[in-house]
C-alpha cells in the first residue's frame, strides 16, 4: 500500500508511453525546399550557398525549447484539490480525493482522502521536504519518518524533491535540454515532438502548437530494465499568466502497471498556505 501511495504522490501531477530503452536514434526529418525546372530558378538556386539542414534543425529545436521555457510555471506557493482515479496491477479501481500544497523548493504537503465504509476520511497525510519524507497512516496510527531517498527506494525511480515538485506543478521532468537529438512535426495538430536522452531516461516529448505539453514518454536507458512512464496532459486553463494543465493521465510500468487519471478541480498560486503536520503521541513510529 505504501508503494502505491508514493506512486500516487509522485505521479499526482506528470511526464512520458513506452518502448524499451532506445538504441537506434532516428535522424532529423528534413523537408527539402520545392523547386521548379525553369532556367531562372535553377540559376538562382545554383548561386545560393548550400543549405545547412543541421543548422535549420537546431534552430527549430531551440525555438521549441524557448517556448517550453516561456510556459514554465514559476511560483512561490501552490494549492490544489484533485480527484484521482487509479487502477492498480490487480485490476482494482480506486478513487481518491487529494489536496496538495507546495512552498516552492521548501515543502510539499499532501492530504489523501478515501471512502472508508459510508464516509470519506483522510487516510494519509504526507510531508516531503528537500531531505525527508514523513507519512502519517491515520487509519493504523503509524508514522513513517524517512529520508527523501525513501521515495527512490519505494518506487524505483530516480526522483528527488525538485522532480516531485515539477511533476505536481506540471513542468517537464527528465528533459535534458542539452541533449535533444531530433524533432518531428505533426501536420495534423501542427505540434512538434522532441526526442532527448538523459542519464536515466529517454524522453519523447510532444508539444501542442502553443508549446504546452501534450504527451511525454519516458523509457529506461538501462537495457536490463523495462521502466516506462506515459503521461498525457490536457484541459489547459489559460486564465493565468501561463497555461496550466488540469487533466493528466499517467501509466507507470515495470514489473506491474498502474494507471492514474487526475482531474484538478480547484487550484491557486501564490496565496498564503497552512501546512499542519504533527505526529500524535499515540502513533507508532516506524
Amino acid at each position: 500500500m505504501y508503494k502505491l501511495l508514493l506512486l500516487v504522490v509522485i505521479t499526482v501531477g506528470i511526464a512520458a508511453t513506452g518502448c524499451r530503452s532506445t538504441k537506434n536514434l532516428r535522424k532529423v526529418i528534413a523537408i527539402q525546399s520545392p523547386h521548379t525546372d525553369t532556367t531562372g530558378d535553377a540559376a538562382r538556386q545554383a548561386s545560393l550557398p548550400p543549405r545547412d539542414v543541421h543548422a535549420d534543425s537546431l534552430a527549430v529545436i531551440a525555438r521549441a525549447l524557448a517556448g517550453i521555457g516561456h510556459n514554465h510555471i514559476d511560483f512561490e506557493t501552490f494549492s490544489g484539490h484533485m480527484h484521482v482515479h487509479y487502477e492498480s496491477g490487480d485490476g482494482k479501481d480506486n478513487e481518491l480525493s487529494v489536496i496538495v500544497r507546495i512552498r516552492r523548493d521548501s515543502l510539499i504537503w499532501i492530504s489523501i482522502n478515501a471512502n472508508v465504509g459510508p464516509v470519506n476520511i483522510e487516510v494519509f497525510r504526507v510531508l516531503i521536504t528537500r531531505d525527508s519524507v514523513k507519512i502519517l497512516d491515520k487509519t493504523k496510527k503509524i508514522a513513517r519518518l524517512r529520508s527523501v531517498s525513501y521515495l527512490q527506494e519505494q518506487v524505483n525511480l530516480p526522483v528527488d524533491f525538485k522532480t516531485v515538485q515539477a511533476l505536481l506543478i506540471g513542468n517537464p521532468i527528465f528533459l535534458d535540454t542539452a541533449h535533444v537529438l531530433y524533432y518531428r512535426t505533426d501536420p495534423n495538430s501542427k505540434g512538434l515532438s522532441l526526442f532527448g536522452v538523459g542519464t536515466a531516461f529517454s524522453n519523447f516529448l510532444t508539444l501542442n502548437q502553443d508549446n504546452t505539453l501534450r504527451h511525454s514518454k519516458l523509457d529506461d536507458m538501462d537495457p536490463l530494465r523495462a521502466r516506462t512512464c506515459d503521461v498525457t496532459y490536457g484541459d489547459y486553463d489559460y486564465s493565468g499568466p501561463v497555461p496550466f494543465s488540469t487533466y493528466r493521465k499517467i501509466s507507470v510500468a515495470e514489473k506491474s502497471k498502474v494507471d492514474i487519471e487526475i482531474g484538478i478541480k480547484q487550484y491557486k498560486f501564490n496565496e498564503p498556505l497552512s501546512v499542519p503536520f504533527s505526529v500524535p503521541k499515540n502513533y507508532k513510529r516506524r
